[in-house]
């Protein structure tokens, strides 16, 4: 953008109308000099400089608002007096008038000026009169063609200026829109991300650090009676505790789950309901039923969060003694089950003693609509809990 508040063709009129008032002065003060009128081409030099002060400070002018105006307003009384007193000195300096019209225009309100312009007109016509010694048809109908021809210019520069001046405020108000939205995207993104790691640490860390307590908890219990038995269950543990370590460094790098990294989505899916059997009481059994297909990576990382999280669920709250993860591929979608013969709880109303945090749901939830799926949960007290996340599979992916 310009830092100069009219564009170019503005400009342009504005320096024809001041490059008028310099050209109109010269001949003044040329004529008046060949004359030897000494003082009147001191006054008309002295003119010209009141003038070249007004453009200078022109651009600080317009920057003011219309109730800041007095300044440029006591420059235009200045020139017009000083016209005035040039003109009734010496015919050479009643065409500067013209000029003049353009800075009265511009400077006052319209119902102001226009009588300004009349006026100046007169005083136009009567100094020519008084220097000629008598009023003739051209010294009339020059200066009123002048002052009518300054008029519509004047109405026109007006016209272009209030469409500039729209202009301008339209393009700031676009450019602080722009602003506003980025920043909305910004914060929108930032929201994003925290639940994105708000889903990951509540799937996988917390999950993995439930696992880790309910291991250390029944090798404590064995370490009396089966100290075999305690040690493999504080290996256990030792290995849950490297696989978090592992997860929340992939955070960090923004990598695939790790367990993915190593192997396909159902090992790594086998991989969870072994590590939650071997944590609890709790016997998980997994199959895979159709034809596998490849998946996208977001898929993948969904589908074991949703099933770390669902395991998770039933190793701390179900009391189950058995549960089931059943990855299923269908014509157009892909279907992950996981269900146990717990507890159960009412899925309107999920809190309750034994309740967590109550962000599980929410986050698998989060997680199957962002990939377009449906999460159906259904559970009754007293028999189990059955959670399926359907997802479509994308097009390149159908069979």
């Amino acid at each position: 953008m310009m830092n100069h508040p009219f564009p170019p063709a503005l400009l342009l009129l504005r320096w024809a109308i001041h490059g008028t008032f310099a050209i109109l002065l010269v001949i003044a003060v040329v004529g008046v000099g060949r004359q030897e009128h000494v003082g009147l081409a001191l006054g008309g030099l002295l003119l010209g400089v009141l003038y070249a002060a007004g453009i200078l400070i022109e651009g600080w002018l317009t920057r003011l608002r219309p109730a800041h105006l007095w300044p440029s307003r006591l420059w235009l009384l200045a020139i017009t007096l000083g016209w005035a007193a040039l003109a009734l000195s010496g015919p050479q300096f009643v065409w500067l008038a013209f000029p003049l019209f353009f800075a009265c225009l511009h400077l006052l309100p319209l119902a102001i000026a226009l009588p300004g312009v009349a006026v100046l007109t007169v005083a136009a016509i009567a100094a020519a009169g008084w220097h000629a010694g008598g009023i003739s048809a051209a010294q009339i109908i020059g200066p009123t063609i002048g002052a009518a021809v300054a008029t519509l210019m004047a109405l026109v520069y007006k016209a272009l200026h209030a469409e500039s001046e729209e202009r301008r405020r339209l393009i700031d108000d676009l450019v602080s829109t722009r602003g506003r939205l980025v920043e909305a995207e910004r914060d929108a993104a930032r929201l994003a991300e925290r639940e994105r790691l708000a889903r990951e640490i509540h799937d996988v860390l917390a999950q993995g650090m439930s696992s880790i307590i309910l291991l250390l908890r029944a090798a404590r219990r064995d370490l009396a009676g089966e100290p075999e038995a305690a040690e493999r269950r504080i290996a256990e543990a030792e290995r849950a505790a490297q696989e978090n370590l592992e997860e929340a460094r992939s955070f960090v790098r923004a990598l695939a789950p790790p367990a993915l990294r190593q192997s396909s989505l159902a090992a790594a899916l086998r991989m969870v309901g072994e590590s939650i059997s071997a944590a609890a009481a709790t016997q998980v059994r997994f199959e895979v039923s159709g034809t596998p297909v490849a998946l996208p990576a977001d898929y993948d990382v969904a589908l074991l969060r949703i099933a770390q999280g669902a395991l998770g669920n039933v190793s701390r709250h179900a009391g189950a003694e058995r549960a089931g993860v059943t990855l299923t591929f269908l014509d157009d979608m892909v279907v992950l089950d996981v269900y146990d013969d717990g507890r159960g709880f009412d899925p309107r109303c999920p809190s309750g003693p034994t309740a967590g945090t109550g962000y599980g749901l929410l986050a698998m939830r989060d997680r199957v609509s962002a990939l377009g799926g449906t999460l159906t949960v259904e559970s009754v007290p007293g028999e189990g809990t059955a959670i399926a996340a359907t997802l479509p599979l994308p097009a390149r992916e159908v069979r």
